[in-house]
């Protein structure tokens, strides 16, 4: 009978946690640094541009490039330069004490004189079979990164907070037209928002309805149309479409760090306003994790770079790493990050 190896425990510089392209870019900026950085990947390597299809927006590439692609190269590049990679996912952390310490599933122990989070944020998907079966194929949870696709087409946005509003009026500069579904009879969005969607003449809004099924067809299959159920008739349509937006938010990738570093109320972890500098010493925070505005690869990939530069000047700045309990007192100024920062 084989049994479990033991555990192991690693030391590092920089530990990145996450494997997106904040984390893979914060692993190459580390690694040339000569900090020999620690990736731990987590749960689903490349982040949500692993069920991306088609990308268009991601500076250097002429032509359509692949999401999962794009990861691939970015961790080979990581790689190249020094980073290693490990495949593992982060349960416990301990920021109360240099080294920081970090604990995986696999019952490895990570300790660094510095941490970079980059665990991401989730797009919140309704769950539907048809919904999973789809994606990238008429179904998507970013209208800046697939607007273009349906340019001339017929788009429907499911949702009717500030998130939808915006992706259904981000769509007009593309679609044809953009119907809004929402399950109540009025929206939650900021009026200012909802004044400009009942203006556009692209936009209509089907209330009372929710989404049963995303109906595909074709060869390739694509999206074909939805099948909504009206809650005040009971009855129910197909309604014609050539692309379905997912619009009902999106969480961070954050449980783990809870209690540790300071967080908003709905979990994206707080920066000081142009840094990736949490409320701990040492302790930075990149992409998505912190971003709920722009949510792009780009836009993360550009974080993930400031993260290993500050890092890099925290730890040239803390060569003996000293006494945890001391530098405590230099916190006083992130204290005061503002609740909106992301």
């Amino acid at each position: 009978m084989s049994q479990t190896p033991p555990p192991h425990s690693l030391h590092t510089s920089v530990l990145i946690i996450g494997a997106g392209p904040a984390g893979y870019t914060a692993a190459i900026y580390a690694a040339r640094a000569s900090l020999s950085p620690i990736l731990v990947a987590g749960p689903q390597p490349g982040g949500q541009l692993m069920i991306t299809t088609d990308v268009e927006n991601y500076p250097g590439f002429a032509d359509v490039i692949q999401g999962p692609w794009l990861m691939e190269q970015m961790e080979a590049q990581a790689t190249h330069v020094g980073a290693r990679v490990v495949h593992d996912l982060i349960t416990e952390v301990d920021f109360s004490r240099r080294p920081f310490t970090c604990r995986g599933d696999s019952g490895d122990v990570y300790t660094a004189n510095a941490v970079i989070i980059a665990t991401g944020a989730q797009a919140r998907w309704l769950g539907l079979d048809s919904e999973r079966h789809l994606q990238g194929r008429g179904v998507s949870a970013c209208a800046t990164c697939d607007g273009f696709f349906f340019r001339g087409k017929t788009v429907a946005v499911i949702g009717g907070g500030n998130t939808a509003v915006e992706e259904a009026l981000f769509l007009t500069h593309h679609a044809d037209r953009v119907i809004l579904v929402h399950r109540r009879d009025a929206l939650r969005a900021e009026k200012i928002l909802q004044a400009r969607l009942f203006a556009h003449p692209k936009i209509e809004v089907i209330w009372n309805s929710t989404l049963e099924e995303i109906v595909g067809g074709g060869a390739p299959e694509t999206v074909v149309g939805l099948r909504l159920h009206d809650l005040r008739s009971d009855t129910r349509r197909l309604l014609p479409v050539d692309g379905v937006f997912i619009a009902i938010g999106h969480t961070p990738t954050t449980m783990v760090f809870a209690g540790h570093v300071d967080m908003d109320a709905e979990g994206y972890i707080r920066t000081l306003p142009g840094s990736t500098r949490t409320t701990v010493h040492g302790v930075f925070a990149a992409g998505d994790v912190q971003d709920k505005v722009f949510r792009q690869a780009v836009t993360a990939a550009g974080t993930g770079c400031m993260a290993a530069l500050e890092a890099e000047k925290f730890l040239a700045e803390h060569p003996g790493m000293g006494s945890f309990a001391a530098e405590q007192g230099k916190i006083g100024a992130l204290d005061q990050i503002p609740s909106h920062s992301s």
